[in-house]
């Protein structure tokens, strides 16, 4: 949104934000207790004391949730009769919707009450403050509650996964043999590569404790003997990458560090990489996006790198993570944008 909004209009939004993390909750708790889907189901829509009856919460309770709701646009009413607006049925309907919620709630919320300090210190002060003292989340992804945990992976997994059918056959153009996944997480782009090339072996550079979740997610699984793990924590500016892969990979990686961290991430890569070799950048850069929509989503989950991941990374734009590359002694061969729901695929050589 790039235009000023007429008075009444800026006056609104700003009460909107004012109260965001209210109707935020009241919106979670509607989908939750299946009010939300009760609307939506009902033709002729549904009275307070039916919608009472049908949650099983107290006609108060459903009142105030759905009057917020009402004022916020979610619902409708008429004649005493509520139903579910068309934002209601995307709260409930649209699986983006769902997964950045369902992050926000169990990952983000109570570490962005620690926002101001995370800003001011440059460290995941709401991490330390919600669930422990790691250096960073991903030290820490292991042992996370289980709601945590899943919703954590359910939310990195429905960004990435929905690129790769789109990725492969670029990333295969040129029938490479050895591929170097660098941040390969559980390996789901590992299993597509040995999937999709029955030659291809896959190496995956990450934490250990990530290497362990991985060898766990794809064992018995078909390919697997192709992928193999190597352990390394890129933040140690003394790790240096294996050499010898045709491809090196890195998706969804680069939002893990800052520019001055990336730079020399993007250095080694460089370090491990010939005149034959190509590095492939798979990330979400919102200013490359279709929507506007993506772009608020992309540059409001920077706050979550802020004060729960790490402390000083970001959803980067083409022009930031672009010069980084070049630092780093590469060059930008080719973009290839709108792979998937949001992701570009940057081709770098040296």
């Amino acid at each position: 949104m790039n235009k000023e909004l007429k008075a009444f209009e800026a006056q609104k939004l700003a009460h909107e934000i004012s109260f965001g993390p209210v109707i935020f909750q009241v919106s979670r708790l509607m989908v939750k207790f299946g009010i939300m889907q009760a609307l939506l189901d009902s033709k002729e829509g549904l009275t307070l004391e039916e919608v009472s009856k049908s949650s099983g919460l107290s006609r108060y309770a459903v009142q105030a949730l759905l009057e917020a709701s009402f004022t916020a646009g979610t619902v409708l009413l008429k004649d005493g009769r509520y139903s579910a607006s068309k934002v209601g049925w995307f709260l409930l309907n649209d699986p983006l919707v769902q997964v950045d919620m369902d992050m926000t709630h169990d990952v983000i919320y109570q570490g962005l009450f620690h926002l101001e300090e995370s800003l001011k210190s440059g460290k995941p002060e709401g991490l330390w403050k919600v669930f422990g003292d790691y250096p960073t989340i991903y030290e820490a992804l292991s042992v996370l509650p289980p709601d945590v945990q899943r919703s954590w992976f359910n939310w990195d997994h429905y960004y990435s996964d929905q690129s790769f059918d789109e990725a492969l056959p670029i990333v295969f153009a040129n029938a490479p043999k050895r591929l170097l996944d660098i941040g390969g997480n559980t390996g789901k782009f590992a299993l597509c590569c040995v999937a999709y090339n029955p030659d291809v072996q896959v190496t995956i550079v990450d934490l250990p404790q990530q290497l362990a979740m991985m060898k766990d997610f794809t064992a018995g699984k078909p390919g697997a003997e192709r992928i193999s793990g190597h352990p390394a924590n890129m933040l140690d500016e003394s790790v240096t990458l294996p050499k010898g892969f045709d491809v090196l990979w890195m998706s969804q990686f680069i939002s893990a560090f800052s520019e001055e961290e990336l730079t020399s991430v993007l250095r080694r890569a460089a370090d491990a990489m010939d005149s034959n070799t190509r590095l492939y950048i798979n990330e979400t850069l919102w200013d490359r996006q279709r929507f506007g929509s993506a772009a608020y989503c992309l540059t409001q989950i920077t706050l979550y790198f802020s004060c729960v991941a790490n402390g000083n990374s970001k959803m980067y734009n083409s022009a930031d993570l672009i010069r980084c590359i070049n630092n780093a002694g590469l060059t930008v061969e080719t973009i290839h944008d709108g792979l998937g729901k949001a992701h570009s695929l940057l081709i770098c050589k040296i």
